[in-house]
């Protein structure tokens, strides 16, 4: 489930904070709408990753 609209969701990666608000339609980071965490998550680190791993929001494991 999506966490609440306003909902700030911060992250440091190398060295630098980086703060995503969650909207109601997606996400917003440095101005921006994204649809996805992910989407989010590359732009700040050049690879892909699970955005809500990134974000610490699900851990690496999958709960089954």
């Amino acid at each position: 489930t999506m966490p609440i609209a306003g909902t700030r969701l911060i992250r440091e990666w190398q060295g630098v904070e980086h703060i995503v608000t969650v909207t109601a339609d997606g996400f917003e980071w440095q101005g921006r709408p994204y649809k996805s965490l992910s989407a989010i998550a590359r732009a700040i680190t050049g690879t892909r990753w699970n955005g809500w791993v990134f974000f610490g929001l699900r851990s690496r494991r999958s709960r089954t």
